[in-house]
């Protein structure tokens, strides 16, 4: 048996000292080449982000929504938007009358297709793109935030967002759309309607078109009169009491059904600032919703020019606006 271990023969060393130090060495660097392969890779939109403002959230009035204690919403619907530059996901609200006529997004998405794009995704997207090849840096405010459609459309941008929704269900699907877009760090988002004072309102919660709903009752159920409304009472607050003075101001999105005067009235230190730095202005100018709220188009544009913007030009039901003075 040539093969038999032989019991005086020494034993065979199995690792040197240097092979040792090496074997250890390159194990340390494959662990932790297999740890950096394993974390989320930064996503490339969020390069060259604009310097965040030194306003933070511990020197505002109000305390930004805690999507981490809140309700999770279920079930949840959320898809990528076709179409855009910088896409992003959301997630629905409303559903539509299941199943006899589902929501128009999860037909689509039944199909292997993606949401439909929202014009205002496509809007902020444009401007913001615009004035980031101006090299000019602030930060985006989506007043009437729904469920972050204009909201993530800027911030998968790497630009930093106010968002303001008083709709519990929205902020929940707003919290959702944090998620899948890594927006934390730059989503600040607050359960309130913007407003000429602060405190509290009734709000007109429209069940079927949360989308819809709004501080007039009479507005909320303008287009969809068998729609159920909800009366509940949500909190007021200016944008001037929130937003900081040294805290640039790129952009500014309105969309309130109808309220939309007096968010601006809460709004005028804003913009009151001189022309290089007051925000480009979009807001809804839905004559039949602004009359619901006992004011105008007219009211609007008198008191904008008082503040510098004189030249606005119609979209559609939106109005956009910049600084003359």
């Amino acid at each position: 048996m040539a093969n038999v271990w032989k019991r005086n023969q020494p034993p065979t060393k199995i690792l040197s000292p240097r092979s040792l130090i090496l074997f250890v060495f390159t194990s340390l660097l494959l662990l932790t080449f297999l740890y950096l392969s394993t974390q989320t890779p930064k996503n490339p939109q969020f390069n060259n982000k604009p310097p965040l403002t030194s306003t933070t959230a511990a020197t505002r009035p109000i305390n930004p929504f805690d999507c981490y204690n809140a309700p999770q919403a279920y079930p949840i619907f959320a898809n990528t938007v076709e179409g855009l530059k910088f896409p992003f996901v959301y997630s629905l609200s409303d559903f539509g009358n299941l199943p006899e006529k589902p929501h128009k997004n999860i037909v689509r998405t039944l199909k292997g297709k993606p949401f439909r794009r929202p014009d205002i995704s496509a809007t902020v997207q444009d401007l913001l793109g615009k004035m980031r090849s101006e090299n000019r840096n602030g930060i985006f405010v989506d007043v009437g935030a729904n469920v972050g459609m204009a909201s993530f459309a800027a911030a998968v941008m790497g630009f930093k967002v106010l968002a303001f929704e008083p709709v519990f269900e929205n902020l929940q699907r707003i919290c959702d759309g944090i998620h899948f877009n890594k927006a934390a760090e730059l989503v600040e988002v607050f359960e309130a309607a913007a407003s000429d004072r602060s405190g509290n309102i009734t709000f007109h919660k429209l069940v079927g078109r949360l989308d819809n709903s709004a501080v007039s009752a009479s507005g909320a159920k303008l287009a969809f009169k068998s729609n159920e409304e909800i009366a509940i009472q949500v909190k007021t607050i200016p944008l001037d009491d929130v937003i900081g003075e040294s805290e640039a101001v790129l952009l500014l999105k309105i969309d309130v059904q109808g309220w939309e005067y007096h968010v601006l009235k809460g709004a005028e230190r804003l913009l009151s600032r001189k022309k290089s730095e007051a925000p480009y202005l979009i807001y809804e100018e839905d004559e039949r919703l602004l009359q619901a709220s006992n004011s105008s188009a007219k009211e609007i544009r008198d008191f904008l020019r008082r503040m510098g913007y004189g030249q606005c030009e119609q979209h559609g039901t939106d109005a956009h606006c910049t600084k003359t003075d």
